[in-house]
């Protein structure tokens, strides 16, 4: 498959986006590549793009005020979107970097072409509420991770949701999102791998 039947599938099956809506959006597409350690988005600005990614992996993070630590929120890899989410839907300053961990590949929509999209069609509209839908619920489930799950469970939907990012990403990186130490992830690969 071409780069754009991989996304025209990946699109058709986020938000039934059919071939006709597809071809509205066709010319609007760009394709970017970046280097490991090379920003997405970076804390400050506003994100103007949404990306698929085809190859590769991206991760969130803040630093924090007090340690001056790197402290990672969210991961996005192959086939999925990567965005700042809230900073693209409200066209406001982003409060976190998004940073290439890999030699990485995206197909990229400009925000000002995506909302000319959903005036002249119905499907890219939904796609823009489920993308404010997707947005919603990365939040939540982020939070009630802490919450109301252990590191196990954590690291558990870490691989079923990034089944290669243990090939992709540091060891301390998976920690910090996981919100343990690197001592404790090794813990807990040993006894996943005991099970």
């Amino acid at each position: 498959m071409t780069e754009t039947q991989i996304l025209n599938y990946a699109l058709n099956q986020f938000a039934g986006i059919d071939a006709a809506a597809f071809e509205l959006s066709a010319p609007y597409w760009q394709r970017k590549t970046y280097g490991k350690g090379e920003f997405y988005n970076e804390y400050k600005n506003v994100c103007k793009y949404l990306g698929f990614i085809l190859d590769g992996v991206f991760r969130t993070y803040y630093i924090d005020d007090e340690s001056a630590e790197e402290k990672n929120v969210f991961f996005f890899s192959k086939n999925q979107v990567v965005v700042a989410y809230k900073s693209f839907v409200t066209q406001t300053p982003c409060s976190y970097y998004t940073e290439s961990m890999t030699e990485s590949t995206i197909l990229y929509i400009h925000i000002n072409h995506l909302t000319e999209l959903y005036g002249k069609s119905h499907h890219w509209e939904r796609f823009g509420r489920l993308v404010a839908e997707t947005a919603f619920n990365l939040a939540m489930n982020r939070a009630e991770e802490f919450m109301f799950r252990t590191p196990e469970q954590r690291y558990l939907e870490l691989i079923q949701n990034h089944p290669d990012i243990f090939n992709n990403v540091p060891l301390y990186h998976i920690a910090s999102y996981l919100g343990i130490q690197a001592p404790s992830l090794s813990r807990i690969r040993k006894r996943m791998v005991g099970k």
